[in-house]
């Protein structure tokens, strides 16, 4: 049995986790079992997710599997986009300077700051009483 060459990339942003396979064949992208346009609805996070393939011109070569959760659909958005970097590194080594340089192989640090006793959020304090 022949077995079916598959790039696995993991991608992560806020509190969303992305998983990512690129497989072989002619550049659809199904994420949580659903097209991507029926999945974001917005023309810009399409955008978001199809920006390292595009920029190594690689849209026509792979379909894109992405399982998503977490977070919220911009998040998300973010996740897969790292994932699918991630994947085509392992895809071809060659093209890393090319995507480092777009920032697609950054992790976007920033998260939602914890909650503190005493505040009513991270930092806003109870409004002030004099008796």
């Amino acid at each position: 049995m022949a077995e079916r060459v598959q790039y696995q990339g993991t991608g992560r942003r806020k509190t969303s986790v992305a998983r990512v396979r690129l497989i072989p064949g002619e550049g659809k992208v199904i994420v949580n079992k659903r097209p991507l346009n029926e999945y974001f609805g917005k023309k810009t996070l399409e955008m978001i997710v199809r920006q390292p393939l595009a920029l190594t011109s690689a849209e026509g070569k792979f379909d894109v599997l992405a399982n998503v959760h977490g977070g919220g659909i911009t998040g998300q958005a973010g996740a897969v986009r790292l994932g699918i970097a991630r994947a085509l590194l392992k895809f071809d080594a060659e093209i890393r300077p090319v995507l480092k340089k777009a920032g697609f192989l950054t992790r976007d640090p920033r998260m939602k700051e914890r909650k503190k006793y005493g505040l009513k959020g991270a930092r806003r304090a109870p409004q002030f009483s004099k008796r």
